[in-house]
């Protein structure tokens, strides 16, 4: 750091960081990402005969010395272990081994109604110690809302964005700035609340709150800002004093995590819930988020996966879509670690690396999670899922992932097919027998069709009584 310890920052745009994160590569050249308007010249690949030009992935159940994983303590021990370290250098980031304390205070309790359901909403602001740089302030936003009837402690589910009530809603400002990246109190992809269609399902927080559950709204810009110019600000800024990233630092996506897991040290201090039933959930990019913190976050007990996409549960070596020189443009690079870039560089000191080089793919992802429940939801293109996420590619990775499932005694998906060859059952049918579970809906870029799916699945593995008895 010492080399750049007289960079000043308060000024700096994404265009500039990024090029000094391919500066500390020795990065001369990437390569373009391809445009996801399907008339433009460099247009993203939908032809199944070339989507696979890298078919085999990394051996989930493979030591690195060639060993095979054949029992759970070999994975605990070994091979997740070996996982997590390359997602950490390589890919996602590492969190510091140090990082501030964070102090939450309740800003505002309120009694309200969640359809008919009485509820207690809090509103509460996650203070991160700042004294090593007070010229940055994060101040984590969260909402909790608990059904006021309930007998005893209740799990929650954590939600990345703006799904609250509104009387304990933080101020919605207008963000500047690209659409789906929510601003301080913005809420979830920049949207504002649209009138149901009809005889549309209730939405999720009601549908919870009906069955028992609470819900948890976690605002991710509050965290960190979701654009290359925030990384000297925010969690990340505040860590590194301001200064630039190393390229093992984190990213976005983990900052999000680690914002999510510190909701959660709040939570396991409410006796009114079951910190041992959190949920995380997230859709589109904090789809991504919401794997990530299921993964590296073995307390979360449960994840719906929103239309995530590449970076989420998307494998990287597919051509389809998106794709791995997508993340590693300014645009989006500081979702991943600095080191990510490398894996779309086409000139450097290193010489030139692609998707193949990863040492880990999004199949070890969902693998992390095993053996918690793992929901992976996806809308269809026709409705607005755009093509862009590569919806038989997040399969595949399922499907790839489903050995760790069943060594670690869980269902999976009962795909017995190899993941090359695979293909995804016709849309609303789920697979939902499993710990690991599957089902694209027929609505848009949502996971709002998949609730009524989710929360009978949630429960059974949970192994909660439903309203009613039901188990």
């Amino acid at each position: 750091m010492s080399a750049q310890s007289a960079v000043d920052t308060k000024n700096w745009t994404a265009a500039e960081d990024h090029q000094n994160m391919m500066d500390q590569l020795g990065i001369k050249a990437l390569r373009p990402g391809p445009s996801g308007t399907e008339s433009a010249p460099n247009h993203a690949n939908y032809d199944e005969a070339t989507a696979n030009p890298f078919p085999n992935l990394p051996e989930v159940l493979t030591l690195k010395n060639g060993k095979k994983v054949t029992t759970a303590a070999k994975w605990w021990n070994q091979r997740r272990p070996e996982i997590v370290e390359d997602f950490e250098r390589e890919v996602l980031g590492r969190i510091p081994k140090a990082t501030p304390k964070v102090t939450w205070e309740v800003t505002k309790t309120a009694e309200a109604m969640v359809g008919n359901h009485p509820v207690i909403g809090k509103q509460l602001l996650g203070h991160v110690d700042n004294s090593s740089d007070p010229d940055i302030q994060v101040d984590i936003q969260m909402t909790l809302v608990l059904p006021a009837d309930a007998k005893g402690p209740v799990p929650v589910m954590m939600m990345f964005g703006g799904r609250t009530i509104p009387e304990v809603a933080f101020p919605a400002p207008v963000f500047p700035g690209r659409g789906g990246a929510p601003g301080r109190g913005a809420p979830a992809g920049g949207r504002g609340p649209v009138a149901p269609p009809a005889n549309a399902d209730l939405p999720a927080t009601e549908q919870l709150i009906a069955d028992g559950w609470g819900f948890a709204s976690i605002n991710p810009g509050s965290i960190q800002a979701d654009n290359g110019a925030g990384l000297t600000k925010g969690i990340i800024g505040l860590v590194n004093k301001g200064q630039p990233r190393k390229p093992d630092d984190w990213g976005a996506l983990r900052a999000w995590g680690w914002g999510a897991s510190r909701g959660l040290d709040y939570l396991e201090t409410n006796q009114a819930v079951n910190a041992k039933q959190v949920g995380i959930e997230g859709v589109s990019r904090f789809g991504k988020a919401a794997l990530v913190t299921m993964a590296f976050d073995t307390r979360f007990a449960v994840v719906l996966i929103g239309s995530s996409g590449e970076g989420g549960a998307k494998l990287h070596r597919r051509n389809w879509g998106e794709a791995v020189e997508n993340l590693t443009g300014s645009g989006e690079y500081h979702w991943m670690a600095g080191n990510f870039l490398k894996y779309g560089a086409s000139e450097a000191t290193f010489g030139s690396k692609t998707p193949g080089d990863l040492p880990v793919d999004a199949h070890e992802l969902l693998a992390l999670c095993a053996p918690r429940p793992t929901f992976v939801s996806y809308g269809v293109p026709e409705k607005g899922d755009a093509k862009w996420l590569d919806h038989q590619g997040s399969f595949m990775a399922a499907v790839a992932a489903e050995p760790v499932f069943r060594l670690l005694g869980a269902k999976d998906l009962s795909v017995t097919a190899d993941y090359r060859t695979a293909k995804m059952p016709p849309v609303n049918t789920g697979l939902l027998d499993g710990q690991l579970a599957w089902r694209q809906h027929d609505g848009g870029h949502t996971d709002a069709p998949n609730w009524k799916y989710f929360i009978p699945w949630a429960d059974k593995f949970l192994h909660r009584a439903r309203p009613g008895g039901r188990v």
